[in-house]
């Protein structure tokens, strides 16, 4: 078979302080700089990408057809220009790729441009105008899918992510081969149905190594391959929603296909209930950042492993800059000892630091710089510079390892007790390599607070004796209520048993 392969992520918080340009696509961070042509088909082995997943399985028997790869960090808005030069790529290569047995798309689900409230669904829709009615279309989804009824009527499958923290995107990427192997087998279309919840979960409740999300998931791994309404369900996802993405159609999704209507519309109808049934259940408390550096100054204990203070609302996976000083400010102001914070953003402390060298006292504004909290300014004072890096390493935790990672110019330093790790590009630190590579150990602090809001927890979760997830000033804000939401569907509940949008 002849399968085209390509990918254009992006998960767009509507509310955050960048857009995503060109520039950002086209530039290496956590994952792969953009991949076009032969090297897309060898650029991600050993990864934990959906792409890597689906290539490794569909590889052997079948010339795959490399088109476009690319990635920005979750921000706002993508740029009109950015989305139309990188679609123009696309679909340049897949013309000039010639008839075409199917397509595979690694995608977000929740990208909103400039000039489309739903990108997945113009993407697909416009390579679809290209391969014709007949030709199967199958996209692996981020489980933070914001999924449109455009996207599903466009795809013949959207295939999404059953873990948070994001530990099988690559299993992910196989099951879209393997369903769509099946697809191409059979020569027919499956059945689709879809159902949506109608309140948004917060992302720290959405971790599904916790409840409600672990059951619920579970539930949707047995509920694939069942006998429902006289048929087959072949495939069922539960995407959670991306929450702060001001679009009528923000919010959780259950999408099931299967061999008739029934078997899917069972299946799907199933896993809503269950959601239903623990809307209550999807609630986490939230620390301010004085009471949690007070919390964990008086409980941190030698040899228990660090308490983990998740700074969710800067979460450079959610659309902050990573470059808010709240609880670093606290950490300082309390005089934390044997404390440290990751990664913090800020390329031009970075390059002071860097320059002044190793062991330097250096004076600093830190921190601050972006908006992403308008309310704060940065942290001044001297800091003694402990180590300097290129900032490139290969991460090694459960979700971004076998990625070499690029952050520029990283530098270590120290204020008393408390130590930070300042980057060049912006990173969520979620692999233990972005400090270790500093030559700091995390197993070794008392404190450690990380921008992140989840999928730390895969590599720092099994090191940590607690963690707190902490309100600190940021734009990925934790408490959707506080969101200045306008254009939601009139009846969805901003919030588990909250009010509803428009009431």
């Amino acid at each position: 078979m002849r399968i085209a392969v390509g990918g254009f992520q992006h998960e767009t918080n509507t509310f955050a302080p960048s857009k995503a340009d060109y520039a950002a696509f086209e530039q290496a961070d956590s994952w792969p700089a953009l991949q076009r042509g032969e090297p897309l088909l060898s650029a991600f082995t050993g990864m934990n990408v959906p792409i890597a997943g689906f290539i490794d399985r569909a590889s052997a028997g079948n010339t795959l057809l490399p088109l476009v790869w690319c990635s920005a960090t979750p921000s706002a808005h993508v740029t009109e220009d950015a989305f139309e030069r990188i679609m123009g790529m696309m679909l340049e290569d897949l013309r000039a790729a010639g008839p075409v047995d199917a397509v595979y798309l690694d995608l977000h689900g929740a990208m909103v441009t400039e000039h489309f409230d739903d990108g997945e669904g113009e993407i697909l829709h416009r390579v679809r105008a290209v391969i014709g009615p007949d030709v199967p279309l199958v996209a692996s989804l981020d489980l933070h899918a914001n999924v449109t009824e455009r996207m599903v009527a466009e795809a013949d499958a959207l295939i999404a992510y059953r873990t948070y923290p994001h530990v099988d995107m690559t299993e992910t990427g196989a099951r879209a081969a393997e369903h769509l192997f099946a697809l191409l087998k059979s020569g027919t279309r499956q059945a689709k149905a879809m159902r949506r919840l109608d309140y948004l979960i917060p992302l720290t409740a959405q971790c599904t190594l916790i409840e409600p999300a672990s059951s619920l998931y579970a539930l949707v791994g047995e509920t694939e391959g069942k006998l429902m309404g006289n048929g087959r369900v072949t495939s069922v996802s539960f995407t959670t929603g991306f929450p702060p993405t001001d679009i009528p159609e923000c919010g959780p999704v259950i999408i099931a296909y299967g061999d008739t209507e029934a078997a899917a519309e069972e299946a799907a109808e199933r896993i809503a209930q269950a959601g239903r049934a623990a809307e209550a259940a999807f609630s986490e408390k939230l620390w301010s950042p004085c009471d949690a550096v007070a919390y964990a100054i008086a409980n941190a204990a030698p040899g228990k492993g660090p308490i983990v203070l998740a700074d969710t609302q800067d979460n450079p996976g959610a659309g902050g800059n990573g470059d808010t000083i709240g609880i670093l400010a606290e950490l300082i102001a309390q005089d934390a000892q044997n404390a440290a914070i990751a990664v913090l953003f800020d390329p031009e402390c970075a390059a002071r630091a860097a320059e002044a060298g190793e062991g330097a006292q250096v004076h600093l504004a830190l921190g601050a710089k972006t908006g992403g909290a308008p309310e704060e300014r940065p942290v001044e004072g001297v800091f003694e510079v402990m180590r300097v890096t290129d900032g490139e390493f290969l991460a090694t935790g459960p979700f971004y390892g076998g990625s070499r990672m690029s952050l520029g110019t990283t530098v270590r330093l120290r204020k008393g007790g408390v130590q930070v790790v300042v980057a060049s590009r912006k990173g969520q630190c979620a692999d233990k390599e972005m400090i270790c590579h500093t030559g700091l150990d995390p197993r070794d602090l008392a404190i450690l607070a990380v921008k992140s809001s989840v999928h730390f927890r895969a590599d720092f979760g099994p090191m940590a004796s607690e963690v707190l997830v902490v309100e600190s000033p940021g734009p990925n804000i934790a408490d959707l209520t506080k969101l200045p939401f306008t254009r939601l569907r009139p009846g969805l509940r901003v919030t588990p048993l909250g009010k509803a949008f428009g009431s």
